[in-house]
């Protein structure tokens, strides 16, 4: 015999209840409008204004100059303003915030969902395994292809404005920082799928018990 939906209401406490569901599911709403809106206005600018980047510097010919105490050094990025970005190198940074936006919005649809679930203790179900696993998947193929779009386009927006400065012998070096914070979060975000499909078959077998 299986519980009912009221038996177990009655014999147990709700680990998130209603209002703080409701809320974390409004602002996990508004949130993903407000970054969506600053994406869009942000993805227009890239094509239509003066644009100002923080532009990797792959060699080390840049040298600090007018350093205290002896000391030697040299800059790696530069913060430059371009009037007019390339086509190529404005749509890679264009899809890299997108992505950079895809990821941000699977994050935030996780955690409307389990607001929802949680408040009504439905939480272990093969369709919130499933979701979790997507999230997860989805921030990690988003967040690296989209840092990966946007290195590009800043090293070769700084070869285009001459910033490396590199000398006839050197190659041309891809320089781009890297975040695995994406990457690392991903995989959390795969094992707790795990975590779940294995509570829903905990609790399944539990329930034939009963």
């Amino acid at each position: 015999m299986k519980l009912t939906r009221g038996a177990a209401e009655t014999g147990q406490k709700k680990v998130v209840s209603r209002t703080d569901a409701i809320f974390l599911m409004i602002a996990s709403g508004f949130a993903a409008l407000v970054t969506t809106a600053a994406t869009v206005f942000g993805t227009v600018g890239l094509f239509t204004g003066p644009v100002t980047l923080v532009l990797p510097v792959a060699t080390s010919n840049q040298t600090a100059t007018g350093l205290s105490l002896e000391a030697t050094g040299h800059f790696t990025s530069v913060e430059a303003t371009i009037p007019v970005l390339p086509s190529g190198s404005a749509a890679n940074l264009a899809w890299a915030g997108v992505l950079n936006q895809v990821g941000i919005l699977a994050i935030l649809a996780l955690v409307f969902l389990l607001a929802y679930r949680l408040q009504g203790r439905i939480l272990f179900t093969a369709r919130s395994a499933h979701l979790v696993g997507a999230a997860g998947i989805v921030l990690v193929v988003a967040g690296m292809v989209g840092q990966v779009l946007d290195g590009m386009a800043r090293s070769r927006l700084a070869e285009m404005i001459g910033a490396n400065a590199r000398v006839p012998e050197e190659s041309q070096i891809f320089s781009a920082n890297f975040n695995l914070g994406p990457l690392m979060l991903g995989i959390v975000l795969l094992l707790v799928a795990g975590v779940f499909e294995y509570g829903r078959r905990l609790q399944k077998d539990t329930e034939g018990l009963v």
